[in-house]
């Protein structure tokens, strides 16, 4: 099965559709689920701290009529747009990127997702992604973007 391709171009300027030639690109569809799971802004804890001081928690407006209780589309990375380099940040990044590939094992698509948050260079949030699927050769997908800090 394959779906239209999506490309991260940055948390500034989200993602796109891929082209191939006058058409668009295919993909299996699991590189498309990775972008769209970690750069959909998943609606704020009543507890985190919005970035810009508003108490717009934003999230998708579908998450309401989830099949499942709770169930959410997202990820919590939008709320470390103006976080500081440091080890404890990282390991947010980490956090919210592993909640919103968690439904990848839950549901089947993904015997493991492992990520690991860095700052390869100032400035730069960096995730790498690891996704074991039965049978199959692990897939990574390497995500980096300006802090606006």
């Amino acid at each position: 099965m394959s779906d239209i391709k999506t490309v991260f171009i940055g948390f500034d300027q989200g993602a796109d559709y891929a082209l191939d030639g006058l058409g668009l690109s295919e993909d299996d569809g699991l590189e498309t689920a990775v972008i769209l799971s970690l750069f959909t802004d998943r609606r704020a804890n009543t507890d985190d701290v919005i970035p810009d001081g508003s108490n717009d928690r934003r999230g998708w407006w579908a998450d309401q009529f989830a099949d499942i209780n709770n169930d959410q589309c997202g990820s919590r990375l939008w709320l470390l747009s103006r976080e500081k380099q440091l080890t404890a940040v990282l390991t947010r990044a980490k956090q919210y990127a592993d909640e919103a590939l968690k439904w990848m094992v839950d549901d089947g698509v993904a015997e493991l997702v492992e990520v690991v948050a860095s700052n390869p260079r100032m400035g730069i949030l960096g995730l790498l992604v690891a996704i074991s699927r039965p049978g199959q050769a692990v897939k990574k997908y390497r995500f980096e973007t300006f802090w606006s800090a």
